[in-house]
């Protein structure tokens, strides 16, 4: 990467915070992916707002970064910048029942602290591996609920640079997709509208909901969560067993034998050979069922 860009960037973010040729599968759940040239982490809005329009009137290549875990990078890496919203991770009560934090506050801390203060209906959340900003974006849920039920109000950045508060109905929130997604827009903070609850009751339900992650899903491996979205009127995750690919493998990538929606890396897999299965399970359970499965897993770099 250019020394007059990092040096611009120095400016504005400390340099323990500007790393060069960073490893990314230290960033995603599934464990893979080449470096990016530069990674940064902001630590608030303003650094933020500064960094983007830095990028943008350089015309740099970029991506935004949560938690990586829905995430697949190429094993060549990303030849751009990679903006991790890490630091910006604050979470505090706002009013009685409403709860802000920042993008990269991870939904299972909110889920604690919504616990914590008495405040119920984010319990679905706090298995969902990922940070509140991915998980508007992608209107996350599970167990009934979804960010769609809870949310009050999202604050963003647009690529223009301006800051917008969108309420719910602007986020136009549909299945595992919301405006944010098709409009380049960058989330800065939420507005979680809760109720009150007791917490003994609220501590029971995320313990079972905890238990039911354990029992079905594949958590002791890296992988990035559901793998496909749901096509209308099926589970992925039958479409794929009944295509005969329960326990399929490419090198260290396989199909979960506990959830076939699921693809993990049993240890060393690279993400060419994530990226082989997926296309592979698209294939067979096409030629199966005619049904064909759309990733839900964001490809980055070149594959």
């Amino acid at each position: 990467m250019n020394e007059g860009i990092i040096n611009a960037i120095e400016q504005i973010v400390s340099a323990s915070n500007v790393l060069e040729n960073e490893p990314m599968s230290r960033h995603t759940t599934f464990r893979t992916g080449g470096p990016a040239s530069l990674f940064i982490r902001p630590e608030n809005k303003d650094q933020l707002v500064e960094v983007m329009a830095l990028i943008k009137k350089l015309g740099t290549e970029f991506f935004v970064l949560g938690n990586g875990s829905n995430l697949l990078i190429s094993d060549e890496g990303f030849d751009g910048v990679v903006i991790s919203l890490s630091k910006m991770n604050d979470i505090h009560l706002e009013g009685d029942n409403d709860i802000y934090a920042e993008a990269g506050a991870m939904n299972s801390q909110i889920a604690a602290f919504a616990r914590d203060n008495g405040l119920k209906n984010f319990e679905f959340a706090a298995g969902i591996p990922g940070t509140i900003g991915g998980a508007m974006i992608m209107n996350a849920g599970a167990y009934g609920g979804e960010m769609k039920l809870v949310t009050r109000s999202v604050t963003v950045l647009s690529p223009e640079g301006e800051i917008m508060v969108l309420d719910n109905a602007s986020m136009e929130f549909g299945y595992r997709s919301s405006a944010i997604k098709g409009r380049g827009y960058i989330v800065i903070s939420v507005l979680l509208s809760l109720e009150k609850g007791d917490k003994e009751t609220i501590t029971q339900n995320m313990q079972e909901l905890a238990a039911k992650r354990r029992e079905k899903q594949p958590l002791e491996f890296p992988s990035a969560g559901s793998t496909f979205k749901r096509p209308e009127g099926y589970f992925a995750g039958k479409l794929i067993e009944d295509a005969g690919l329960r326990g399929f493998s490419v090198g260290d990538a396989a199909v979960s034998e506990k959830h076939c929606g699921f693809v993990i890396n049993k240890g060393n897999a690279t993400s060419a050979e994530v990226y082989e299965l997926i296309c592979e399970v698209r294939k067979r359970v096409y030629e199966n069922s005619g049904v064909t499965l759309e990733p839900e897993v964001i490809m980055l770099g070149k594959f």
